[in-house]
């Protein structure tokens, strides 16, 4: 079996990001994945501007509290003041350009008031609550590199510079398909042996939630034909098939047999709990070409915890993006891990107390869902390592997982 870091690292080594470009409007670029680095052709601010209302003044002007100025004019944000004649102030309002001559604001609250002017009570230094033109966005600068998943502020700081669109890639789209005659749908009635099918939803939601198209085909017969017709269904115009279940060994496992027929198999069996069942490989097109494949195991946390650590990261780096690992922190354990696996890497679920510590889910198994709910996200532990209270443990919030 491989290692977990070999499987990653094999994955990640094979996609590629989709190469057709769009280009859209700021209001729909969230979520999305840039596909070529943004130069600003402006600087921002444009001009030297106020941070603060109050009043614009040369800072030589005002040697001692309480000097008192007249007001030569008045400059609120969106227009552009007159030259300041040495000894006046000009009151200021945040945004305003200063006007030339002026060197600094002092803020209205430092300021009052007086016959003939207003009282200046602070001394104010060249540059005092003066943002300079360009300080946040220099023209001709990068401000969003390629590979940017863009969130909202990617898109503020886009729109700071004037740009009305961005070049993205082209989502990816994602043929999804379970396979399992004991599959029922939500709002069904349950025969007896049978479950509702809740990968479905973690894993259709998951991946929209990661900016994909999802065709999702629904559950297929535990025949080799049906897990046949289904794999050469969800090729035609998909980049990626993810599937549940039937992955494993058994007789009524038809998906590894079933790609291999349709297409190659290029890794099988990971040595990581739970999720050791997993395939990656490519389904033929029927006009040429391949479709990723990655199968998940059927049951649920497996399926969930699987889908996380392999299937997002393909999707991510098919969507363009370079950095796809998801943050790890080392926390204290505040609890007790004795039946590690010795072969396999686990992924423990677990939440963050009130004092900031690790305490383990009671029970770890594959097919027990509530687990997820909860936890706050997954122990990373290494095979054999039992975990004793007081260590130091790598911890991986779900939350950073599903964004």
């Amino acid at each position: 079996m491989l290692s977990f870091e070999q499987a990653l690292a094999e994955l990640l080594a094979a996609a590629r990001p989709v190469e057709e470009i769009r280009h859209v409007p700021l209001t729909a670029a969230a979520g999305r994945v840039l596909a070529a680095a943004q130069v600003s052709a402006v600087d921002v601010p444009p001009l030297d501007n106020s941070a603060m209302d109050g009043y614009a003044l040369r800072a030589a002007d005002v040697a001692a509290a309480g000097t008192c100025l007249p007001v030569s004019q008045r400059i609120p944000a969106g227009t552009v003041g007159t030259p300041l004649q040495p000894g006046t102030a000009a009151r200021i309002f945040t945004g305003a350009p200063i006007p030339a001559g002026a060197d600094a604001v002092v803020m209205q609250e430092r300021c009052e008031h007086g016959e003939g002017g207003v009282v200046i009570n602070h001394v104010p230094r060249p540059g005092e609550n003066v943002r300079r033109a360009g300080e946040d966005i220099a023209s001709g600068g990068v401000i969003l590199a390629a590979g940017t998943r863009l969130q909202p502020q990617h898109v503020a700081l886009a729109a700071s510079a004037g740009l009305p669109e961005l070049p993205v890639h082209r989502r990816v789209r994602v043929g999804l398909f379970f396979t399992g005659d004991e599959l029922v749908q939500p709002g069904e009635p349950l025969p007896p042996g049978a479950i509702y099918n809740s990968n479905r939803y973690a894993l259709r939601t998951l991946l929209e939630g990661l900016g994909c198209e999802v065709r999702d085909l629904g559950a297929v017969a535990d025949t080799l034909a049906a897990t046949r017709d289904a794999l050469r269904r969800a090729a035609e115009d998909n980049d990626l098939i993810v599937t549940s279940g039937g992955v494993s060994v058994g007789e009524e496992d038809h998906v590894k047999p079933a790609v291999e027929a349709e297409g190659r198999l290029a890794m099988w069996k990971i040595a990581i709990k739970p999720g050791k069942p997993l395939a990656f490989g490519a389904v033929r097109k029927p006009a040429g070409g391949e479709a990723w494949f990655i199968g998940l195991p059927g049951n649920p946390v497996a399926a969930f915890v699987t889908a996380l650590m392999f299937v997002r990261p393909f999707v991510l780096r098919l969507q363009g993006v370079a950095d796809v690992a998801p943050r790890v922190v080392e926390l204290r354990a505040d609890g007790e891990w004795n039946r590690p696996d010795p072969a396999r890497l686990e992924f423990l679920r677990a939440r963050i107390n009130a004092a900031g510590g690790v305490e383990f889910h009671g029970n770890q198994g594959s097919a027990v869902a509530t687990s997820l709910c909860a936890s706050d996200g997954l122990v990373i532990n290494p095979p054999g390592q039992k975990i004793a209270a007081g260590d130091r443990v790598r911890f991986v919030f779900f939350a950073e997982l599903l964004s």
